[in-house]
């Protein structure tokens, strides 16, 4: 199953003060990033959010933990608060102040073949 695409733009739009989100579709279903950090999924209409010690504190009682699609690592599923804006916003600025800085990707340096 996939997600809608209505689905992806209401959590973004539910996110809207959260700081600089966004999602990237993948295989049917959404990447979620904040300030440029992988803080969670969107997959099957569901929003999986990563686990943090800030995170779980906050939103104590309000998830289930969860898998995206089988073989992920467990995350909050918050989807029963996705109508909850300020709950939302607030988790995932936790989360992603919790989460390291992505890795600088180095750029490939194209070599000419030799014959």
């Amino acid at each position: 199953m996939t997600t809608s695409q209505s689905t992806a733009e209401f959590i973004l739009d539910q996110l809207a003060s959260a700081g600089f989100v966004r999602v990237r579709k993948m295989f049917g279903d959404y990447a979620l990033y904040c300030n440029e950090k992988v803080i969670g999924l969107i997959c099957d209409d569901q929003l999986f959010i990563k686990y943090t010690d800030p995170g779980k504190e906050f939103a104590e009682g309000r998830y289930s933990e969860g898998f995206a699609y089988a073989g992920a690592k467990p995350s909050m599923n918050v989807s029963d608060a996705i109508d909850d804006r300020d709950f939302l916003c607030t988790l995932i600025r936790l989360t992603a102040d919790a989460l390291p800085r992505p890795k600088e990707k180095k750029k490939k340096i194209r070599t000419k073949p030799t014959r």
